[in-house]
């Protein structure tokens, strides 16, 4: 391999490891269930992309060939990760909404709710006469 392709392979493990590393540092450090979806959805998954795009490159100068195995790997990370975050966010609303959680107020306070209206992401009945209401009727 040339020394410009082990430069950019290097460049690309550095940054992805950089960002793994961010992502399990906020998953671990981050006080509550909320603010801990960001590392592992957001850092980590940015992370292990660029780690597979740098085995790609590696595989293809090495070798001469392309794999499509870390594509898949890639794509199945980038679609899964805000899907289970955004359920896992649902959830925990929804448990915070009915007081189930034990959970310690974070750092940022509670989310901001406007007055009369009920949480979006909750199970909670639509209360009558509040906007986008279907009891209204």
């Amino acid at each position: 391999m040339s020394n410009v392709v082990d430069f950019f392979v290097a460049a690309l493990v550095l940054v992805g490891a950089a960002f793994v590393l961010i992502g399990s540092w906020g998953l671990v450090r981050l006080p509550s269930t909320m603010e801990r979806l960001h590392g592992p959805t957001k850092a980590t998954t940015l992370g292990l992309g660029t780690l597979l795009a740098a085995s790609m490159v590696f595989f293809q100068a090495r070798l001469g060939v392309w794999s499509a195995h870390e594509l898949l790997i890639s794509l199945f990370l980038f679609i899964t990760a805000p899907i289970s975050a955004n359920m896992i966010a649902k959830v925990h609303l929804h448990r915070e909404q009915t007081g189930a959680t034990g959970e310690t107020r974070s750092i940022a306070g509670p989310p901001p709710r406007p007055p009369g209206e009920s949480d979006w992401a909750t199970f909670e009945a639509p209360e009558q006469n509040t906007r986008g209401s279907t009891a209204n009727t």
